[in-house]
């Protein structure tokens, strides 16, 4: 089990280093949204200066909306951290089947979810610190948001239980 929470401590790294990624990349073409703007100056041509602001001003708004959305990525991993260490306390003397949570590694016959922040696929730990049976039973890992489509699928099933997604069968293995 050491080694579950060492790969699910690994994959909210990668999610946290995504999220923070999305937001320095965010902030940088904010802000070179804004010189440009400030650097623009009016021509003779009044409509296409006019135009040429509006157009930057609309690239200003969609990077804050993206820095925005990046910020509460990292807000949501944040509180998904104090939740699972939370579960984890109350979880101790428990002997059922978990369900799966935000925080949860559900491993199923069609791939590997993070319960996270939606983050696309990522990267197991260096094949020195898995086992290649390890990297084999859990890859591919897709970091999923609980509010996704097949994050809300997930939540709340247990293992053995049975889903469809896009035309696919799910099977739960296992939840850690």
């Amino acid at each position: 089990m050491q080694e579950i929470n060492k790969l699910k401590q690994h994959l909210y790294e990668l999610c946290r280093n995504f999220a923070l990624q999305k937001i320095k990349t965010a902030e940088t073409a904010l802000e070179q949204a804004r010189e440009a703007s400030n650097e623009d100056t009016k021509s003779s041509a009044g409509d296409k200066y006019e135009t040429s602001r509006e157009m930057m001003q609309q690239e200003i708004d969609r990077n804050r909306k993206l820095l925005l959305d990046a910020r509460e990525s990292l807000k949501a991993l944040d509180l998904i951290r104090e939740q699972q260490e939370l579960f984890m306390k109350n979880r101790k003397n428990d002997k059922k089947k978990s369900t799966v949570h935000p925080g949860s590694l559900v491993v199923t016959g069609n791939g590997s979810f993070y319960i996270g922040i939606s983050a696309g696929q990522l990267k197991p730990l260096s094949e020195n610190e898995l086992t290649e049976q390890d990297i084999s039973v859990f890859t591919p890992f897709f970091a999923v948001s609980p509010a996704s489509p097949i994050g809300k699928l997930l939540l709340g099933k247990k293992e053995g239980m049975v889903f469809e997604f896009n035309g696919l069968i799910y099977t739960v293995g296992r939840v850690f």
